[in-house]
């Protein structure tokens, strides 16, 4: 979790400019990070409670707010912040960006600018694990505002007739990009919908990293024993407005106020610290996080562009010639 949200706190720094930190020799202060950012900071537990119960070769569907996703599944911090800058060490050698970041060798099949559409991508990675026999899962991320979108119930219909091995995760931050989810919603939500078409439900506090464990390692368990595909609903909140240049100026400051005193990363330091954790330790976590992450910066912006010619690559030929 501490990995996460320092990573979330540099890229919003470098997308709004801020480059100062990392040494570099510029007074424009120039946007390292092209684009907008969908930041995950304040959902870490989800991340890391959900991530702490799949092997490496499990696989994994995110959102277009993954960096948290990606990081947990164990993605490289070098590389991931290398394709967010465009680089080419990057994931995807500067060609996904932040919101279609992948990476196969650990599974992470890749972030989704679409609302939802992570979801067939999910279950179809599921039915092919089930097709050629394979002992992984798939985990599902996908955020509240997707249980209104078709794909929500087109994923769930078809992987409860297949009986496929999915972990359905909905990441609850209550708001779909600015505007509150729940007089959206009708029924009691994603938990609800997802029983009433014969997925079972756990719903979990998203904040409690400790609880999101427990809760994902009994749904994980029931997928691998070939029980069929299970949904946890964990319900957090999103610190930050909607992009990383956005103030979130649209929410009440009192309820961002009660959001801040249930920081995952507080409610687990104080729990730690109750079980008898030295301060210093957990601090000494934090910054080797935060070391990490300047590290990654530094490497980041000082690595070399894309070769132009490198745009004619990874793309589909038809064999027409219409790509030229």
């Amino acid at each position: 979790m501490a990995r996460i949200r320092a990573f979330e706190n540099a890229a919003e720094i470098a997308s709004q400019g801020g480059v100062q930190a990392w040494g570099l020799k510029t007074s424009a202060k120039p946007a390292l990070v092209r684009g907008p950012l969908h930041l995950s900071t304040g959902q870490e537990a989800v991340a890391a409670g959900v991530c702490a119960n799949l092997t490496r070769k499990d696989l994994l569907t995110s959102t277009h707010r993954g960096h948290g996703h990606t990081l947990a599944k164990g993605a490289d911090v070098d590389r991931m912040m290398a394709e967010l800058f465009g680089k080419a060490t990057g994931s995807n050698r500067g060609k996904g960006g932040s919101m279609h970041i992948a990476d196969f060798s650990v599974g992470m099949l890749g972030a989704n600018g679409v609302v939802a559409a992570g979801m067939p991508i999910a279950v179809g990675a599921a039915q092919a694990l089930k097709i050629r026999g394979q002992p992984e899962i798939v985990a599902c991320f996908f955020g509240d505002g997707a249980v209104n979108r078709g794909p929500f119930l087109e994923a769930l219909n078809w992987a409860v007739v297949y009986g496929l091995p999915v972990l359905f995760v909905c990441e609850d931050n209550r708001i779909s990009a600015t505007t509150p989810t729940g007089p959206m919603t009708g029924g009691a939500g994603a938990a609800a919908r997802a029983e009433s078409i014969g997925v079972p439900a756990v719903r979990v506090d998203g904040n409690d990293v400790e609880a999101v464990d427990a809760a994902a390692a009994r749904l994980v368990a029931e997928v691998r024993a070939g029980s069929g595909p299970r949904l946890l609903h964990a319900l957090t909140y999103r610190f930050k407005g909607h992009v990383s240049v956005d103030p979130g100026a649209y929410r009440d400051p009192a309820e961002v106020a009660r959001a801040l005193e249930s920081d995952p990363l507080t409610i687990a330091r104080d729990r730690l610290v109750a079980r008898g954790v030295a301060a210093d330790d957990i601090a000494a976590i934090d910054a080797a996080a935060a070391a990490e992450i300047d590290a990654a910066m530094a490497a980041a912006a000082a690595a070399p562009l894309p070769d132009p010619a490198s745009a004619y690559t990874d793309i589909q030929n038809t064999g027409a010639g219409q790509w030229r």
